[in-house]
């Protein structure tokens, strides 16, 4: 007789070290450059260090990223999806980078190559000026436009922690040229760049080099970058290796996103979408607070109801997303509106259309909407998850009662 079998558990230092892994896992795709330089950065490098060789084999084996570890920073080389312009490096204020920054962030690194390791911001401005006429380009660093890109560009590379302003004031140097002397940190600098320069003949050709899944990976691979890099994954979005791939292996594909980064995977029928249930991984949270990820989330509820009578009885792939035209995009909005634009923070009742297109950029950021130039929206099936709760909130010190909390605009 075959006696039953019984499972041990895991040693205990087994599970903390599953969690310390996770945790590390986590921090790098959140900042995929962790240096030593406040306390909770050294903290999460610290972990890093204790499981490097698991977590290079996790991501190496599991995303195609490259991960290195040196002894004050480590970086994750997220290869990303390619041609993607839905996640720009932004500047303090939120913008995203344009054409001319990233242009001049690139002259900046080539010039800071081959400067010294502290050097005054003019001096810095100089080696760029020259290594934009190195490659040829028309940069006019006396044109406050030019000049408010390159600020843009120390600012980010501060940030980044490959500058240090030692001394003055780098902050207003756009407007008012102030002075600065500047530490560059060489060995971080040689962490910045994700893809081999030598052989690209273009911007294009970098980024696709970049984000080609290795060979071995395949349509493993691809998948699960698409699921880290964008929380929806439509099966009418792989091609016919991925969708087989994915069909087969969805289930095991829940164990292993949970396991190594603690995200759930909602399966359905059109895709997947990932969630965390610590709110901690996306750039884009949805639908989180302030009026307009509210006022996007009353007017993704009012779509699906449209949508979901002729949704439901369509073929999967036809649903995955389905298409909306403007008129009925046009008149959700104005119902949401009349019924809660009264709760909206003053900016947007007082210009309902700036409202709209900031709830409009939420919803496309989280992915579950593709505007079209005509005002149509292609809505996607995972839209219907969301289902809004609407309550008024409590009255404020003012009496006024509002649905909107108050964490915006203030």
């Amino acid at each position: 007789m075959t006696q039953p079998r019984v499972d041990r558990p895991a040693p205990a230092g087994d599970l903390q070290a599953a969690q310390e892994r996770r945790r590390a896992a986590r921090g790098l795709l959140r900042t995929p450059l962790v240096t030593d330089e406040d306390d909770d950065s050294a903290a999460l490098l610290r972990l890093v260090r204790r499981h490097r060789d698991e977590l290079t084999r996790t991501f190496a084996d599991g995303l195609g990223y490259r991960l290195v570890v040196e002894p004050g920073a480590a970086r994750l080389f997220k290869a990303g999806l390619g041609d993607d312009a839905s996640r720009p490096l932004r500047r303090r204020s939120g913008r995203p980078f344009g054409p001319r920054g990233y242009a001049l962030l690139c002259l900046t690194l080539a010039a800071l190559t081959r400067c010294k390791t502290q050097l005054l911001v003019d001096e810095l401005v100089a080696e760029v000026r020259s290594a934009a006429g190195d490659a040829g380009l028309d940069v006019d660093l006396d044109a406050i436009a030019d000049r408010r890109a390159l600020h843009g560009a120390l600012l980010a590379l501060v940030d980044l922690g490959v500058l240090t302003e030692r001394d003055g004031d780098l902050e207003h140097w756009a407007e008012q040229r102030t002075l600065s002397l500047l530490d560059v940190r060489r060995d971080r600098l040689g962490l910045l760049v994700a893809a081999p320069l030598a052989s690209a003949t273009g911007p294009r050709e970098l980024l696709d080099v970049a984000a080609l899944p290795s060979a071995s990976g395949g349509a493993r691979v691809a998948v699960r970058r698409r699921l880290v890099e964008t929380p929806v994954l439509s099966v009418t979005d792989l091609t016919e290796d991925q969708a087989e791939w994915w069909r087969r292996n969805r289930n095991r594909e829940r164990d292993w996103f949970a396991d190594r980064f603690g995200l759930d995977l909602e399966l359905r029928a059109e895709g997947a979408l990932a969630v965390d249930p610590l709110d901690e991984l996306t750039d884009a949270p949805f639908p989180g607070t302030g009026s307009a990820r509210h006022l996007a989330l009353l007017w993704l509820e009012r779509l699906v109801e449209v949508a979901r009578p002729a949704a439901r009885s369509a073929d999967t792939a036809d649903r995955v997303w389905w298409w909306l035209g403007p008129d009925v995009v046009a008149r959700a909005a104005e119902d949401v509106l009349a019924e809660w634009g009264a709760g909206l923070r003053r900016e947007h009742r007082d210009n309902p259309q700036a409202a709209r297109a900031e709830a409009t950029d939420v919803l496309t950021d989280a992915g579950l909407v593709r505007p079209d130039p005509g005002g149509g929206w292609w809505l996607h099936a995972a839209a219907a998850r969301y289902a809004a709760r609407p309550t008024l909130a409590a009255a404020a010190p003012s009496g006024e009662a509002s649905l909107f909390d108050d964490e915006e605009g203030q």
